[in-house]
């Protein structure tokens, strides 16, 4: 066992809140360690560190940098055996429940709600011994272009992911963001072709992000629509840029455009409020974001964040992991189609315990 993760198991058998994360196709391994079990929120600071936040953005919390021990080591590739699982037993009640979630959410849009509704659901799946150092360890080697991370505090729990969706980069007054969405089963030998229904629900996130960003300024680019691979899923995505006058507008920025189109909908409050309502469940920190806060801590430069929607993730409790998927909703869905959707996104984080 590296000293690292020697550290990490300390760490959790103590209580004490820690990090472990590796940003998108990096060979590095970051860790921060916290030295008590403060729970510290993000708005009460001018802090650095590392931000946890849930998808209704009412609770931010940051494991800050300057009561924490940072380590740092080589991400060595190595070979895994993982589980590859074709298919799951079908949960016939899950099923029918999400299938009537998902018609009732197309009848919302029909009814000229809101244009489209994220919608999601939560499987539990029982665990006997959680390692999760190899667990760590196995996103790292299945997951290379994802942002991976392990994530513990007492008041907060364990949670774990492997996420494609960068949120939000910022250095200095320049921003980075994308629009991700659009959703099917990566297949190497066929071209993907893109149906109606998922260019328009992406095209909805880019328009989203564009807008918002253009109350701020108007230096806002993006580029052209294109298709990535994020492990077994492909996705459409487009790259947007924006310049901003005053640093002090990231925190409104931030507040403006969480969540996302690509995790909530369009109008976000309609959406928001149709999810709260309908969904069953409360999605804690799925479809949050996370990540660097105000410090690049590979280069330890200053006013430099590095944010990830929290997508493909899991919490883990004493017996089971509770894994959290979803899937945009148009009024072009299809019910069983959608659950089929969830059911692809769940094996990413299935395949790893």
């Amino acid at each position: 066992m590296s000293e690292l993760f020697k550290k990490a198991k300390n760490q959790f058998q103590q209580g004490l809140p820690f990090v472990i994360y590796c940003k998108p196709n990096s060979d590095k391994i970051i860790a921060i360690f916290q030295n008590d079990n403060s729970l510290n929120l993000l708005d009460e600071s001018d802090e650095s560190g590392f931000a946890f936040v849930s998808f209704d953005n009412k609770k931010r919390y940051l494991i800050p940098d300057s009561i924490s021990d940072i380590y740092f080591e080589k991400n060595e590739v190595s070979d895994f055996i993982v589980s590859n699982i074709n298919q799951v037993a079908t949960n016939l009640d899950a099923k029918k429940s999400f299938e009537n979630l998902v018609e009732n959410g197309v009848e919302a849009i029909q009814k000229n709600q809101f244009q489209k509704v994220v919608l999601s659901r939560k499987e539990v799946v029982e665990i006997t011994h959680f390692d999760f150092e190899l667990t760590f360890k196995k996103l790292l080697h299945n997951y290379a272009s994802a942002f991976k991370y392990c994530f513990y505090h007492p008041n907060i729990g364990f949670w774990m992911g492997a996420t494609p969706e960068q949120f939000l980069k910022i250095n200095q007054n320049k921003l980075k963001t994308v629009s991700l969405a659009g959703t099917q089963l990566f297949d190497e030998n066929k071209e993907i072709i893109w149906q109606e229904k998922e260019i328009q629900e992406q095209k909805i996130v880019t328009d989203y992000i564009v807008s918002n960003l253009n109350v701020f300024t108007n230096e806002v680019s993006t580029s052209e629509s294109y298709t990535i691979q994020a492990g077994t899923l492909a996705h459409i995505k487009t790259d947007v840029e924006a310049i901003v006058s005053s640093k002090n507008d990231t925190g409104k920025i931030i507040n403006s455009l969480h969540p996302t189109p690509a995790v909530c909908g369009f109008p976000k409050e309609k959406a928001k409020e149709f999810i709260i309502e309908n969904e069953g469940y409360d999605r804690e920190f799925y479809a949050g974001f996370l990540g660097e806060w105000k410090k690049d801590f590979q280069t330890f430069q200053q006013h430099q964040s590095d944010l990830f929607v929290n997508l493909r993730c899991m919490k883990i409790n004493k017996n089971n992991a509770e894994l959290f998927v979803g899937c945009g909703i148009t009024k072009d869905s299809i019910a069983e189609n959608e659950f089929l959707e969830t059911v692809n996104k769940s094996m990413t984080i299935r395949k790893v315990l």
